[in-house]
């Protein structure tokens, strides 16, 4: 069996404020792109992961990979020998590690045949971070709290051109959270032009590699929507057309083959 972990794109992301507990509330708009990661699973003697793909090097020495986290809560130590092909950047702001996570819930659900209700898989995603359950459904969507309370009040952009950028650079998410200023700018409204990304200066000081990808995407022909997703260093732009998208791709490949990028189209 095989489930796609596709990634995710905040279309906008505001911060309303940093809790007590260190965490931050924040209002955010979830989409997903039609690709990503990909893993797939066969019989084993044990519970098992290998990584495979362009990024698998990044997660070498990782001890508690995100996916045998979601194998274990959703079934203990059932055997599965899983395969994870990383296709996209670690630590990139387009939800790897936690689409990986929520992958894994929906593929071992169904290998496993235990028959978990969509309402048990978000409570098992909720234990793993704050996006994973956003992850699960894969859906356009609305997040709020930390990202965990989800709603589908969120506008209809499935089919459109995106393609997304990434410099080259892993940035911490606590770091760029840490960074952020503190002031709450306002509640994300219904206009997704009149949204925005708060989490982009903070990301800024810390990769300023951004800011190149920002303007080369705000200058290509046909790019409809520029913003940051999620923590960074990840950039995306929404396309009128494929050809507009493919096109800028290709001039980007040519111009940084440093820089990773992936076209898409949103579910």
């Amino acid at each position: 069996m095989e489930e796609v972990a596709y990634a995710k794109v905040n279309l906008a992301l505001h911060v309303r404020a940093r809790e007590a507990d260190g965490y931050h509330r924040i209002e955010t708009l979830f989409a997903f792109c039609e690709h990503g990661d990909r893993l797939r699973v066969a019989e084993g003697e044990a519970l098992s992961l290998t990584v495979t793909g362009r990024f698998a090097g990044a997660l070498a020495n990782e001890q508690d990979n995100l996916v045998l986290r979601a194998a274990r809560a959703l079934g203990g130590d059932r055997p599965a020998a899983i395969t994870l092909e990383k296709n996209l950047p670690v630590a990139s702001g387009i939800g790897g590690g936690s689409a990986d996570a929520a992958a894994t819930l929906r593929l071992l659900n169904r290998w496993w045949e235990i028959g978990a209700t969509d309402t048990e898989l978000l409570r098992i995603a909720a234990s793993l971070g704050a996006d994973v359950p956003a992850c699960v459904r894969s859906r356009t969507a609305r997040g709020e709290g930390r990202g965990d309370l989800l709603s589908e009040t969120a506008p209809d952009v499935a089919g459109t051109p995106i393609l997304l950028v990434n410099p080259g650079v892993a940035v911490s998410t606590a770091a760029v959270f840490r960074t952020w200023d503190g002031v709450d700018r306002g509640p994300l409204g219904a206009s997704l032009e009149d949204s925005r990304n708060d989490l982009e200066p903070p990301a800024l000081t810390i990769a300023p590699a951004i800011d190149a990808v920002l303007a080369r995407l705000t200058g290509a022909d046909g790019s409809k929507l520029v913003r940051m997703s999620g923590s960074g260093a990840t950039c995306f732009a929404l396309f009128a057309d494929p050809a507009s998208r493919d096109a800028a791709a290709a001039g980007i490949a040519a111009d940084h083959p440093d820089w990773w990028s992936l076209a898409s189209r949103l579910r």
